[in-house]
């Protein structure tokens, strides 16, 4: 019998290759991004609400939430082999669909809810074609999949070595794994575990753009070479330090996904406006991970580097004592003011 997780891990292979799955109690879903090889046809479409803002229903409903699942049925089938607008990269939002579009009434909201989230962990765009005519055998799975291929629980330790880094040379690299999910986290633990005071600990979201190639665009990069410094320092001081490196790329919606935010953010979108045009939380990372990782090193309190209230509070929930929030602020950038000023205007982030 197949496992929750094994539904959830072959979802996520089956979104990401165009095939459909099919929602216990909801329907069969094909995603538009990679499913416009099919040939399949449909009248009705399950994006996100503000996603559905953009096409100016007949008879919109407000959504509590911008990535929120909206049901659209349009007067012709969606053909995504004809129409490439959501799948394009550039995604343009000013004629995104031809209408008219009435919004439907969604019976199976947590089922597409869930669907939702399945697109983002799979990397792509959360929109599709709701019982195509054409679709194939679809892959079952259901919300409560989801929650249990979330458990932190299956996460383990699967390696640790002594790791020399050019902030300090006594460092020791631990990797984390679980066996439904391909991302594998790693936590750098820098100078002699100390029971005097809490490690000074950092949690880093993985980002290419920024920590590997010096994007200006954002301050991942700085912040996380400022990280590590503050770490050794620390541990000079007979303390010591931890760094969390999570492999969420773009809060949570991924490599691609975050370049599409980024280049609506070139058509005048800050950061929060162009994930929720993508139909994407502003927000999508997953603090208890990073709570388990915590749990598996045997730390239980920490002295969190921050500037974000929202993090402190996410780690409470999941368990984890923050004793102390550092703050963690660097100087901006011409490119990546308009960033930061968001994150302080939008998101709560002390600036």
């Amino acid at each position: 019998m197949t496992s929750p997780a094994r539904r959830v891990a072959l979802a996520l292979d089956a979104l990401r290759h165009g095939w459909p799955i099919a929602l216990a109690g909801g329907a069969v879903l094909l995603p538009a991004e990679t499913g416009f090889a099919t040939g399949a046809t449909s009248r009705t479409m399950l994006i996100s609400a503000a996603r559905a803002a953009t096409l100016k229903l007949a008879n919109q409903r407000e959504a509590a939430e911008p990535h929120a699942p909206v049901l659209i049925r349009a007067a012709e089938p969606f053909d995504l082999a004809a129409a490439r607008t959501l799948s394009d990269p550039a995604l343009d939002l000013a004629y995104p669909l031809k209408g008219p579009f009435l919004a439907e009434h969604l019976v199976w909201p947590d089922a597409a809810a869930a669907a939702m989230d399945l697109a983002r962990l799979a990397g792509i765009l959360p929109a599709f074609l709701v019982d195509p005519d054409d679709a194939g055998e679809a892959q079952a799975v259901s919300a409560a999949d989801l929650a249990a291929w979330k458990d932190t629980a299956a996460l383990t330790i699967a390696a640790r070595a002594r790791l020399p880094v050019a902030a300090a040379e006594e460092a020791e690299i631990v990797a984390f794994r679980s066996a439904d999910d391909l991302r594998e986290h790693v936590a750098l633990v820098i100078g002699e575990r100390s029971g005097d005071r809490p490690p000074l600990v950092r949690l880093h979201s993985e980002c290419l753009t920024g920590d590997i190639l010096g994007s200006l665009k954002c301050d991942c990069g700085p912040q996380l070479d400022a990280a590590l410094a503050a770490m050794a320092a620390e541990a000079g001081e007979g303390g010591w330090g931890v760094l969390l490196y999570l492999r969420q790329e773009g809060r949570g919606i991924g490599l691609i996904n975050k370049l599409r935010a980024y280049q609506l953010q070139d058509q005048g979108f800050d950061t929060v406006d162009a994930n929720n045009r993508l139909g994407l939380p502003t927000e999508a990372r997953d603090f208890p991970v990073a709570a388990r990782m915590l749990e598996l090193l045997g730390i239980g309190a920490i002295r969190l580097m921050t500037n974000n209230p929202a993090k402190v509070d996410a780690l409470a929930t999941a368990g984890v004592t923050v004793a102390e929030r550092v703050p963690h602020q660097l100087p901006p950038n011409p490119h990546n003011a308009r960033y930061l000023d968001t994150k302080r205007d939008r998101t709560g982030h002390l600036l």
